[in-house]
């Protein structure tokens, strides 16, 4: 008791900047723990619709295999990780697996054309110009995966990522009752991966407030049209 008594008074005797400094970090300290948790339910809930290839049955067909833009480098070429994402995608339709891939992206600007250089890749790895479909508009994880299911009216679709990220994307396609399962496209080790993951509890948390709030994607039809 007389410890706790000794730790009272000193609180007590602490100046209002003190306090208010405590205060702050306690808050993000509270909201830090809040972010982890969310972040955890996303992947618990999501962990066991991460596929390994060969176990995906060729029957009955998918729509699509969706591939996520990860960004061009500084030629204006895929990067690694968007590289390993469009081959595990190829090598997936190269199965039978799937009628088409969906590079989705963002090639929003003339001058930065992210699924024009997926195309060219899977084409170049020998799948058909014609199964090739592109989603300029997708600008967000959250966009490409609504915009999968609104725009392009896919059903039944496998998702392409790298594993960090597939929690998300399958996360948000349940929401909108889109049928998905993942396939990882971990290929190599990524220098930035500790960041990435660190972002991704972020994204996470984003992402689950707007599905709960329905927040339509940045370029969505309105109801009864279509692109």
């Amino acid at each position: 008791m007389e410890r706790i008594r000794r730790i009272y008074k000193r609180l007590t005797g602490m100046s209002l900047a003190v306090k208010v400094i405590l205060s702050v970090i306690l808050i993000g300290l509270m909201g830090a723990v809040h972010l982890c948790a969310d972040s955890a339910a996303v992947c618990d809930s999501q962990k066991e619709r991460i596929l390994p290839s060969e176990s995906i049955a060729r029957e009955p067909m998918y729509d699509a295999v969706v591939v996520l833009g990860a960004g061009l480098n500084a030629e204006g070429a895929p990067s690694l990780m968007l590289e390993d994402r469009v081959r595990t995608a190829v090598e997936l339709y190269q199965k039978g697996i799937a009628k088409v891939l969906l590079m989705s992206g963002d090639s929003e600007h003339a001058d930065y054309d992210e699924t024009g250089e997926m195309k060219k890749l899977a084409v170049s790895l020998g799948v058909p110009e014609d199964a090739v479909l592109i989603d300029p508009y997708g600008l967000s994880t959250y966009d490409s995966i609504r915009r999968a299911k609104k725009e392009y009216d896919l059903r039944r679709v496998i998702v392409v990522t790298q594993k960090y990220h597939l929690y998300r994307a399958l996360y948000i396609a349940e929401h909108l009752d889109l049928e998905a399962v993942g396939v990882s496209a971990d290929l190599r080790t990524y220098k930035k991966q500790p960041i990435y993951d660190a972002r991704e509890i972020l994204a996470r948390y984003k992402d689950v407030l707007s599905c709960i709030r329905d927040i339509p994607a940045a370029y969505e039809p309105r109801s009864g049209e279509n692109s």
